[in-house]
Formats: structure tokens, C-alpha cells, sequence
């Protein structure tokens, strides 16, 4: 039986022209002042970036949540929306790249402004106003004509990056007298390079010393000039979010799932965790790097990370190795994507050319390249029969990696939703599946049920 499910959630979409102009940073900032006002911050990220909510739960304490259009489509995206923001006040999406950009250079499929539309969320648009002063007036007019829903712009408010304070007060009243939109707060340039980059993109908020306490200088700077009344009237402008709520029990498969989490490998969306704890499955993290052997578990999921950084460490750990590959070639059903993958194999190097060996349970040696494998959202399809999928079965997913390996495997065939691309990958070896693709659990929950029963 069907009925349907209706809620309310003051939000805002976090966004800005291009990436670089600061979203993260200004995201991070207003979370940590409504938090240290006593407010429940929710925390989204729009798209398939795993690092930037990495930054939003060091901020917040509580995990965040990917919505991506393309994984989970306009009623998965609501789901996730609805459950991340239970019990929350106020919830904040950080957008993707430029606010129009989306799955190609012909589609605003996917993006920051597609999301807005889809769920009905209030835009705040981010401008590093680096090298312009008056030009900011017709850049902000673009992106609010451009970007209208049902004859009305979605854009409600803009914050001002790297200006002046010398000029702000005359370019904020001249944007708000001839466009009609609130500059709702601004940020001088900092001094220092609060968050820096590296192949993947941002470095992890682990590796950034003292980051609470950069935060705090930047959310202490944008709360001297934020407006918080309006930006708590715009984010309560959010339209009540409507699903159809199916009365439905997830199987209970009562099982121990060890996951892999420390420095190397910490890329999970939520929502992947979040269904296999429905099904029944508990949670046990663990550390190849510092742990020496494997927890009392059933099952082990290598999700994707940096192992690049820590080859040696990883190496190191004999002990640790040995565990995983003993349990792979007693039959333990192993799930392993990217940088678990990559561990997986015989050896990895090192962009400085050093070869760390790794695990052992699948053929191939990894390597760093110069550019992107591959990138972007795939859609999956079994070529061959194993334990998790059954051939013709379909799956969606994500890559993004520098490394390729010797032998990527044959079994799934990743295509390019535009279909114009396509290759091979994943291995299977007993009951061990690994891949580059990062997969989204709930696009086929037979496959989540499949390993969680075997």
C-alpha cells in the first residue's frame, strides 16, 4: 500500500558561477555558525563528491549525504533529503562545480541548478569577486535570469568572496537596488591557503592542521557581515517536499559487514552505508594501515580512498594483508572499488615510482598515469555471470582515478550515459569482486542482498 509522505525543510542551496569560488568553504563556515548558535544542521552535498562532505561532517559531527540526481533519481534524492534532515532545523546542500553545470557540456542534467528545481530549494549564490568590482552587478543578473523556475528566479541571495571591504558596501547596495536580490554576507581575502588540492581534489580535513580552528576564523569573519534573518527566511521559503512512501520491509540479513576506514580508504556514500545497515547488516570499521589483523567479521567492504599515499605503511602491515587474503581464499564475500581495489592486487606504485606490495587476491599491479582514467557517471551491465550480479543486470556509479592497473578485469561493462563510451571492468575470484567504479548501492538492492546472504 502506497500513501504519500509530505515535509517540510528550511534549506538552501549553496552555490557559486564555477568551481574554486569558495562553496566549501563558506558552506563549512555558515554550518559551523548555525551550529554554534544551537542550531540542527543538516548537511548535503549535491553529485558524487565524497570529500567535500568528508569537510561537513568534521564541521557538523554528523555524517552528510550525497544527492545525486543521477544515482538516485528525483525520488531517491527526496528520500535521502527527508531522512539526512530528521530532526534538523535548517539543512545546507553545497552545489557542484558551476551552478549549471551538468552531466555534459549539453545538459544541465545532474546540476546544482537541476537539484534546486527538482526539490524545490532556494539558491545562495557564491562569487569570488577576485578582480571585479562593478562586473559582479551583470554576472549575478546572468545567473538569476538563467536560472528561473516557472517564470521565477531561484536565486534568493548572494554572498560576496575575496572583496574588498573597502568597496562592499557600495557594490552590495548597488546589487540589491538593481537586481533586487540581498547580498546576505561577504568574506575579505584570508591570508594562507585554507584548503589546498591535490589529483583528486580537495586534501582530506584530517590533513589540514588545526581545521576547526581555521574554520572558526572564517566562520567568525563571514558572521560580522552575515544576515542571518534573511538567510533563515530564504532557507524557510523551501517548498514541502512530497514522496510516495511504500510500505515496505528491507529483508533482515543479520550479518557483520568490516569496513575499511582510516587515512587510505574513506570514500562511502551514506546512502550505501544506510541500506546495508536496514538490511541488517552491522557496521564494523577497521584499519588496513593500523590494525593487524581483521575484526570478527562475515564480510569486508575496501571502499576508495589515497592508498597511493600510504603504500609503504600498507605494505608494512604483513599481518594485516595475510588476514584479508586468508579470509578472500576461504570464500568471505569481499566487496572492493578503487583504492580497495587497488589494494587488493599484487603491488601498487607510487607516482615517485616506488612499489609497495600489496594483498595478493587479485592479478594485476597498479600505477599512477598522468591524467584521468576515467571520469564521471557510468551506467553498469554484468557481462558475465557472479556472485552478486547475474549477467544483463544493471547498476549505476562514479569514477574518478589517476591509477590504472595491469588487469582491470572483464566482468561489468561501465558505459557513459551519453552512450557514446565504453569499457570493461571488475574482477571476480571466488567470492571477492573488485572494480575502479564506485557503486551505488541502491540502484540494485538485489546486489546488496546477494552479498550480504552468500
Amino acid at each position: 500500500m502506497a500513501f504519500e509522505y509530505k515535509v517540510q525543510i528550511p534549506r538552501v542551496m549553496i552555490c557559486a558561477p564555477s568551481s574554486g569560488s569558495g562553496k566549501t568553504l563558506v558552506s563549512c563556515a555558515l554550518m559551523r555558525i548555525l551550529k554554534r548558535k544551537g542550531y540542527n544542521v543538516a548537511a548535503f552535498k549535491c553529485g558524487p563528491d565524497y570529500i567535500d562532505p568528508m569537510f561537513h561532517k568534521k564541521v557538523l559531527e554528523v555524517p552528510s549525504r550525497n544527492l545525486d540526481l543521477f544515482m538516485a533519481g528525483e525520488e531517491g534524492v527526496k528520500r535521502t533529503l527527508m531522512a539526512g534532515a530528521l530532526g534538523g532545523d535548517v539543512a545546507i546542500i553545497e552545489g557542484v562545480m558551476g551552478f549549471f553545470d551538468g552531466q555534459s557540456a549539453l545538459s544541465m542534467e545532474g546540476s546544482s541548478y537541476d537539484l534546486c528545481k527538482k526539490t524545490k530549494t532556494p539558491a545562495i549564490l557564491v562569487v569570488d569577486t577576485k578582480g571585479m568590482s562593478r562586473s559582479v552587478i551583470p554576472l549575478i543578473k546572468g545567473f538569476a535570469d538563467y536560472g528561473q523556475d516557472n517564470g521565477k528566479t531561484v536565486l534568493k541571495g548572494v554572498i560576496l568572496n575575496n572583496i574588498s571591504p573597502m568597496i562592499v558596501r557600495d557594490i552590495s547596495g548597488e546589487i540589491e537596488k538593481e537586481l533586487d536580490i540581498p547580498v546576505l554576507g561577504f568574506l575579505p581575502k584570508l591570508e594562507g591557503t585554507l584548503f589546498t588540492s591535490r589529483h583528486l581534489g580537495l586534501v582530506l580535513p584530517e590533513e589540514v592542521p588545526d581545521i576547526l580552528e581555521k574554520v572558526d576564523l572564517v566562520a567568525d569573519k563571514l558572521e560580522g557581515s552575515l544576515d542571518l534573518k534573511r538567510f533563515l527566511e530564504i532557507a524557510k521559503e523551501a517548498k514541502e517536499l512530497t514522496i510516495d512512501n511504500e510500505a515496505s520491509k528491507e529483508i533482515q540479513l543479520k550479518t557483520r559487514v568490516g569496513v575499511a576506514f582510516d587515512e587510505a580508504f574513506c570514500f562511502y556514500y551514506e546512502d550505501n552505508l544506510d541500506l546495508l545497515k536496514n538490511m541488517g547488516a552491522e557496521i564494523k570499521f577497521f584499519s588496513p594501515i593500523h590494525d593487524k589483523e581483521l575484526p570478527e567479521v562475515d564480510r569486508l567492504i575496501l571502499g576508495g580512498g589515497y592508498p597511493e599515499l600510504y603504500g609503504k605503511q600498507l605494505m608494512e602491515n604483513v599481518s594485516m594483508r595475510e588476514s584479508i587474503k586468508k579470509a578472500a581464499m576461504e570464500g568471505m564475500p569481499i566487496l572492493a572499488e578503487c583504492g580497495g581495489f587497488l589494494y587488493l592486487q599484487n603491488s601498487m606504485t607510487d607516482i615517485e615510482g616506488n612499489t609497495a606490495l600489496m594483498a595478493g587476491v587479485l592479478e594485476g599491479e597498479s600505477h599512477m598515469t598522468s591524467k584521468l582514467s576515467h571520469f564521471g557517471y557510468v551506467n553498469v551491465t554484468a557481462l558475465l555471470d557472479n556472485p552478486y550480479l547475474k549477467m544483463g543486470e544493471t547498476m549505476k556509479g562514479h569514477e574518478f582515478h589517476y591509477y590504472d592497473t595491469t588487469n582491470n578485469g572483464q566482468v561489468l561493462k561501465m558505459s557513459k550515459p551519453s552512450g557514446k563510451r565504453s569499457w570493461e571492468g571488475y574482477q571476480s575470484f571466488k567470492n571477492v569482486f573488485g572494480g575502479f567504479t564506485h557503486l551505488y548501492y541502491p540502484s540494485n538492492k538485489e546486489f546488496v542482498k546477494r552479498f550480504l546472504s552468500l
